[in-house]
């Protein structure tokens, strides 16, 4: 596939592939390796063709995968996240190490990796651009700092985080101390906070926003497919947007013009 998909997106699990005809590389490894090949396989992907793993940071239902697909595909994080997994893991994987805040190459594929706030080692999310695509997928964030708004200007495809409804995380029977964690500015975004992040970031050119991370117990996808509607419509703007699923693979974005360039 010659696009973007999210294969997982949520508590249990986060994983998204992105490629190229000759680079294909996948977003953090969230769950089981079987149900990463599994879900690759639905999109006509194999776990073959995988050229390296990028990670966000290091928590759990980001790296699930990672300790078994890491011994024979190399995986891309910044100096702090390679120590903590590191520190987490009996088998090792071949890391190799970027700078959060440089642009790097990686095949055919340029990444940009910019700091979050949440509460890992050295969290980061991705503006990725492929042939003449700028794609941001930035999710685990608790506050959308300025730097955050201006890595994800002029995105052709967005992948944002819409975790929770303010109201429902007060309501839920989670512990005092689950609640604010959720809502500090080192846990998630909001569903107002996601359509406030897209408001300060849409242009004409956006074509497709992903709403990832949505809680099963604080949020519906209703909800947050409401409230990022409604700021679409006050903007004027016509933007296709839907749900990166946890349970199942999320619709897939084809970067068709290069499929059709490509050999």
């Amino acid at each position: 596939m010659i696009g973007f998909c999210p294969l997982a997106s949520g508590s249990k699990g986060n994983c998204i592939y992105i490629g190229t005809a000759s680079t294909k590389v996948l977003i953090d490894a969230g769950l089981s390796a079987k149900a990463i090949r599994e879900r690759l396989k639905m999109i006509g992907v194999g776990i073959e063709e995988i050229d390296a793993i990028l990670i966000t940071h290091e928590h759990s239902d980001h790296i699930k995968g990672l300790e078994v697909l890491g011994r024979g595909i190399p995986v891309l994080a910044n100096s702090e996240t390679a120590k903590a997994l590191y520190g987490m893991m009996d088998a090792h994987p071949k890391f190799r190490i970027f700078t959060t805040g440089e642009v790097f190459e990686f095949g055919e594929i340029e990444v940009r990796p910019f700091s979050v706030q949440h509460d890992a080692a050295d969290p980061v999310a991705f503006v990725v651009k492929v042939g003449g695509m700028k794609v941001g997928f930035c999710a685990d964030l608790g506050f959308v700092s300025t730097s955050v708004v201006h890595a994800l200007q002029g995105c052709d495809y967005l992948y944002v985080e819409a975790n929770h409804e303010v109201g429902m995380v007060h309501a839920c029977n989670r512990p005092q101390v689950y609640k604010q964690r959720v809502l500090s500015r080192q846990g998630h975004l909001s569903n107002g906070e996601c359509a406030e992040l897209i408001r300060q970031v849409y242009h004409p050119g956006l074509k497709h926003i992903h709403l990832a991370h949505l809680s099963s117990e604080c949020n519906h996808p209703e909800r947050a497919l409401m409230v990022v509607r409604n700021q679409l419509e006050e903007l004027g703007a016509k933007v296709e947007v839907s749900i990166a699923w946890q349970d199942e693979v999320s619709q897939p974005i084809s970067f068709a013009s290069l499929s059709t360039s490509s050999p």
